[in-house]
């Protein structure tokens, strides 16, 4: 089964990076294994994508060293 079709429930958490005014809000959902579900907060019944852990993982690592500029 992939982790796109897992039926686990997700347990949606706010990335550290959102801002707390209510925009550019980020969620993820670390309970699945080997992929990082990903979805906007104010649309919690809408789509979220699903991005490979190890792409994940490279994904903040490049921003906390700056190589992807945070804007």
């Amino acid at each position: 089964m992939s982790p796109v079709d897992d039926p686990s429930p997700r347990v949606w958490r706010k990335s550290s990076y959102s801002n707390g005014d209510g925009g550019h809000c980020v969620e993820v959902a670390d309970n699945i294994p080997g992929a990082v579900p990903v979805r906007d907060s104010k649309l919690p019944d809408g789509p979220s994508l699903t991005i490979p852990a190890d792409g994940w993982s490279a994904f903040v690592t490049a921003i906390r060293n700056g190589t992807i500029p945070q804007g």
